[in-house]
């Protein structure tokens, strides 16, 4: 039998033993080390990671040294100006991080589940699918299925098809358009015209409908390859296709951010018309003359991992597209 307290950050735990082709052995003294760890690294001072924990400082000063020698590694360097972690504490901090988060996932999950809400949901979402889809979806949800518990992640695009893979996701709302592979489906939600944002003061803004080719000489503000790789791919060959390579000068992480970059006069922005509602007073939305439309919110999922809210999601999802 074994106890996992995850209350204040404490776990006790001996060994649980799983049973199957080969017998496996879960060393929870190791996972309480790890949490022990994580609190000396974030507080940076032994006396406060023990108050954060619960326990006097010894004991916790004896664990991290059991961990120390268990690893073969030296996690801290010690001094009196403090507690700093070593370069391999450093190293191995942000997995601990995750696993932490794993952790904290699996105790609200288990709180959920011994309340009798069954129905829980994690959700990835780009910050504007937040803003625009992910409110529609969830509500008609909600309706149906009212203790379904949902926990929300804000994600970029790219995040999504990793994550889903994992199981860390069940479903992701995101920036992807096409055949993405790796097994995972995806179904657009919502489309819009391509627009572009300038600063009230530039000679565009009083232009009604911008061609796309008077941008050739202007410097562009992008949402990033890395966040989003085939928004940003198809973005350059729409102009390319019209006979200019953009001039990138900064990659940004939202539209939201490339909006603002727009206010600070760093350049123009190829954005969704939608944005105009959220551009500041010295911004400008304008459409384009050409007519470009861009997926702005798909539904991706994996459909390896059967869960009766992904397929309510899907449903929903199909039926807003029109039975797609």
């Amino acid at each position: 039998m074994c106890l996992i307290r995850f209350t204040n950050q404490r776990i006790r735990c001996r060994r649980l033993y799983v049973r199957g082709a080969n017998m496996t052995t879960i060393d929870f003294r190791l996972i309480r080390q790890l949490w022990m760890f994580l609190a000396v690294a974030e507080e940076k001072h032994f006396g406060r990671a023990a108050a954060r924990l619960n326990m006097s400082q010894p004991p916790l000063t004896e664990q991290i040294k059991v961990l120390e020698q268990s690893l073969k590694l030296s996690l801290f360097d010690r001094s009196r100006r403090g507690t700093q972690l070593s370069a391999a504490g450093a190293a191995i901090l942000p997995a601990v991080r995750q696993f932490a988060d794993q952790l904290e996932r699996l105790e609200r999950v288990v709180r959920e589940v011994a309340a009798g809400q069954t129905g829980v949901l994690h959700v990835g979402a780009i910050t504007s699918a937040m803003l625009e889809t992910v409110p529609a979806v969830l509500a008609a949800l909600k309706r149906v299925h009212p203790e379904l518990t949902v926990f929300i992640r804000e994600i970029d695009s790219v995040e999504a098809i990793p994550a889903l893979e994992a199981g860390e996701l069940d479903v992701a709302f995101v920036r992807l358009d096409g055949k993405v592979g790796h097994g995972i489906s995806t179904l657009p939600l919502a489309e819009d015209r391509l627009a572009v944002a300038v600063p009230r003061n530039h000679p565009l803004a009083d232009v009604p409908r911008v061609r796309l080719r008077s941008l050739a000489d202007e410097s562009l503000i992008m949402s990033s390859r890395q966040v989003s790789p085939a928004y940003f791919d198809f973005l350059t060959a729409v102009c390319q296709s019209h006979g200019f390579a953009p001039r990138v000068l900064h990659e940004v992480r939202s539209v939201m951010s490339q909006i603002a970059f727009v206010g600070c006069g760093q350049g123009l922005a190829l954005v969704p018309a939608s944005m105009q509602k959220l551009a500041s007073e010295n911004v400008v939305i304008r459409p384009l003359q050409e007519r470009i439309m861009v997926v702005t919110a798909a539904l991706a999922w994996n459909p390896s991992r059967h869960h009766p809210m992904v397929d309510a999601v899907v449903a929903w999802a199909r039926r807003a597209n029109g039975g797609q």
